[in-house]
């Protein structure tokens, strides 16, 4: 009988954050991964794709419900263990979605971010499991953070 691995879900919007996802990829040494991302002209090569939005978008909100139901059947579908994310809003569902379901979520606040946190990241502060910081000024936004040091 085969011992099941670890099945981690990693999430991101495209560019920046879904490049320091990735330098994690090695962890498939180890575990079963999953990649989600943004689908944008940006190219990935993810398992599954969200549509792109922020908090500026007119249409943030019907983008989220979309994106929402989306990340509720990829979930369902994947059944992930555990939830590693650099950000930014197209995350929030799937981070909330593994937290109800008693999943262990890491946040990585992006490596762009040295003195102030990202909006995104400050909600996350507040239901990560484990909230990982890059840059040790940010003790100051994020007193309970883990200083990670650099993903690159």
């Amino acid at each position: 009988m085969a011992i099941k691995k670890t099945k981690i879900c990693l999430i991101s919007s495209s560019g920046g954050h879904y490049e320091q996802l990735r330098k994690l990829s090695s962890l498939e040494n180890e575990y079963d991964l999953i990649w989600i991302t943004e689908k944008t002209d940006y190219e990935s090569d993810a398992d599954y794709y969200l549509i792109q939005t922020g908090g500026k978008d007119k249409l943030f909100p019907v983008k989220m419900i979309w994106n929402s139901i989306k990340s509720l059947f990829v979930y369902f579908k994947e059944k992930p263990d555990i939830i590693i994310t650099t950000g930014a809003m197209v995350v929030i569902p799937m981070s909330l979605i593994g937290k109800v379901f008693g999943k262990k979520v890491i946040f990585i606040e992006t490596f762009a971010r040295i003195y102030d946190g990202t909006r995104t990241g400050q909600l996350m502060y507040k239901y990560a499991d484990l909230f990982i910081i890059q840059w040790e000024e940010l003790k100051k936004i994020y007193p309970d953070a883990v200083y990670g040091g650099s993903i690159y």
